[in-house]
């Protein structure tokens, strides 16, 4: 239970918001805390009541366990993902909402993070996946000479968003020679990408998606690295290629994946074509790509035209109902009781670097999320 301005005073925590104490992971059993007193704030609800933990001595709030914990504007999360998957870039969400776009960017980072922690929770009991499909579009961050490809993995018979990585690639196509010389003196300032990026980087993907799986079915276009990430398994994968060239429509094999590619390029500002407001860091792309991987798990109609169509995580019976953006913001999760995947970690963490960027912020903060 989530504390509210409607909260019943006999409200008591779960558990210790401390990730060093004993009883932080309680499931609700008695700990003994104690009342301190209350303070009271501008935003409902006014008086917040706090708790001090009798074991290890932290103190803390009913505020602590809520997602909007440490902020100034918790009013604006629910618009700004609305806005975020609805089209708009950054900074028209910004004048929008009439707040300064670093706003909406730390905004969109912490929405990012939750929405992480939240697939992730929902993953810890739901079946496993067997049949999935997997490909990946290209996008690019900071400039046209930083090209990035995001791997997406989906559900093949229920449209369910399971996993996402990226790799940076190297600079390709059709060029003159002032950009070829460019694309050299950027190489040997900044490195080159590893050329084995995609094919290390579809292969986390799919251990993470297909787990400890002994067999799975596996549906891709004919990418060459895709094949060398999936010989590398310790599974036994039924592969099955289509070319890329097949017309994509409901009788493609990859129509899964390819409505999804088609649904991030048009409610994600940053990754459409020729477009100004691409991500200056990839890492700002994921936290994106995360938020839209649960409204689309959770929130949104597996059918656009069909009324009352169910989202595809209430096909995979992982929810009775739509989510609504209240019940997405109503619970803070916390990281030290949700175990990531590797990379997800490294996004949770803004530790995903972009070369040619001297200073990246990264998320360090302690009592926050």
């Amino acid at each position: 239970m989530i504390p509210t301005k409607k909260t019943p005073h006999a409200w008591t925590p779960p558990f210790c918001p401390n990730p060093n104490c004993i009883h932080h992971n309680n499931s609700g059993e008695h700990w003994p805390i104690k009342k301190i007193g209350y303070f009271k704030r501008q935003q409902p609800p006014f008086r917040i009541q706090r708790f001090t933990c009798k074991t290890c001595k932290r103190s803390f709030s009913t505020q602590t366990f809520s997602q909007d914990y440490w902020q100034k504007r918790p009013d604006l999360d629910a618009n700004i993902i609305m806005k975020t998957v609805g089209g708009m870039a950054n900074r028209q969400i910004a004048r929008d909402l009439k707040v300064a776009p670093e706003t909406v960017n730390r905004h969109i980072a912490r929405i990012g993070r939750h929405c992480l922690l939240f697939h992730q929770w929902q993953m810890e009991n739901a079946p496993p996946v067997k049949i999935v499909v997997v490909d990946g579009f290209e996008s690019f961050e900071l400039s046209q000479y930083h090209p990035i490809h995001l791997h997406v993995a989906v559900e093949k018979e229920t449209d369910f968003f399971v996993y996402f990585t990226d790799s940076e690639l190297r600079r390709k196509g059709r060029m003159t020679t002032t950009q070829k010389r460019r694309r050299l003196e950027l190489e040997a300032e900044l490195g080159r990408p590893d050329p084995k990026a995609i094919e290390n980087d579809m292969r986390e993907l799919l251990e993470v998606v297909l787990g400890d799986q002994k067999w799975a079915l596996v549906h891709s276009d004919d990418h060459p690295a895709y094949r060398r990430s999936i010989k590398k398994l310790n599974i036994i994968i039924d592969h099955r290629v289509t070319s890329g060239k097949d017309h994509r429509d409901r009788n493609n094999s990859l129509w899964e994946v390819n409505l999804l590619d088609l649904l991030i390029r048009h409610c994600n500002a940053n990754h459409r074509r020729e477009t100004i407001a691409w991500s200056k860091r990839r890492q700002a792309s994921a936290e994106r790509l995360a938020i839209l991987l649960v409204w689309r798990n959770y929130m949104k109609g597996r059918r656009e035209k069909e009324r009352g169509s169910p989202t595809p995580a209430m096909v995979r019976g992982m929810m009775e109902e739509r989510l609504e953006i209240e019940d997405l913001l109503g619970k803070r999760l916390f990281r030290s009781q949700i175990e990531l995947p590797p990379r997800w970690s490294e996004y949770y963490d803004r530790a995903v670097k972009t070369r040619g960027l001297d200073r990246e912020r990264r998320h360090e903060l302690k009592y926050a999320y």
